[in-house]
């Protein structure tokens, strides 16, 4: 039978969530329903949640798993007293470390996705703009203040990896699409003259031609544009350009962002600016 999964918090979620997830990925036998349940900051609110995995209990006959971040006492005794398997991050974690630490904890609410006052959420803020104002070629005159410049074919994950890599970590990162435009004359890949002078930046990715197809047919169905003979053919082009400069470049068929991200951290050096959140 399928199992549901809440993740709770009086904050965000994220910490909750992303917790959970990790923990729940390693039983890919058990079909698992995850239910997020952000800002449940009142005992009103618990009171209806409880309700929620009351009856979702007795719909699936079977008691759901409970992750939960919730900082107030008062909030967190409604929900023990919800039937389900409980995961207590805070409860688990905390009180062993506060033993190591000889202190107390301040049990702060949303404490690791604050502003604060060490910059990181404007370092964050201003990494996302770079990687908006930079998409797609946008503005070639401004990568000299990019930490990374990703090349490839139109579709491959440029701009999401791009967006990725500047909210979890603060990361500037600019993108750049390799087009018919920069084509030699004997029909060949070349390197943009726009990147010529930030070799040491570039990063490629690429992709299965057969996957490439896929998704350029959902956005322009019919066209050449999405031909397997036409992605076929940029993919390999794009691939002989990373190896003919020593471009590093990353297959991202089977990766997800937070997998091509990291990927091309370990093997750039690059300096995240923080820890992702």
């Amino acid at each position: 039978m399928p199992r549901t999964a809440f993740f709770i918090s009086d904050g965000t979620g994220i910490t909750a969530e992303t917790l959970g997830r990790s923990l729940l990925a390693q039983f890919e036998n058990v079909e698992i329903h995850m239910v997020t349940k952000p800002y449940i900051d009142s005992t009103e609110k618990a009171q209806n949640l409880a309700t929620v995995i009351e009856a979702t209990a007795v719909r699936d006959g079977e008691s759901p798993i409970i992750i939960d971040t919730i900082v107030d006492q008062t909030i967190r005794e409604i929900i023990t007293q919800a039937p389900g398997f409980k995961v207590d991050i805070f409860t688990t974690f905390l009180a062993p470390l506060e033993e190591e630490l000889h202190t107390h904890s301040s049990y702060s609410v949303g404490r690791t996705h604050a502003i604060g006052k060490d910059e990181v959420y404007m370092h964050r803020i201003d990494s996302v703009h770079f990687a908006l104002d930079n998409d797609d070629g946008a503005r070639v005159h401004q990568y000299d203040k990019a930490d990374i410049i990703l090349v490839g074919v139109s579709r491959c994950g440029k701009t999401p990896t791009s967006l990725y890599l500047a909210l979890q970590f603060g990361i500037r990162a600019a993108n750049y699409p390799l087009t018919e435009d920069d084509l030699d004359e004997d029909g060949n890949l070349k390197m943009p003259k726009a990147l010529a002078t930030y070799r040491h930046k570039l990063f490629g990715l690429t992709i299965d031609p057969r996957r490439l197809a896929a998704i350029r047919t959902e956005r322009r169905p019919n066209s050449r544009y999405c031909s397997i003979d036409q992605c076929l053919l940029e993919v390999q082009q794009a691939e002989a350009l990373y190896r003919r400069h020593h471009v590093p470049f990353i297959d991202t068929t089977r990766f997800s962002i937070e997998e091509i991200s990291t990927r091309m951290i370990a093997e750039t050096g690059l300096q995240r600016r923080f820890s992702p959140r």
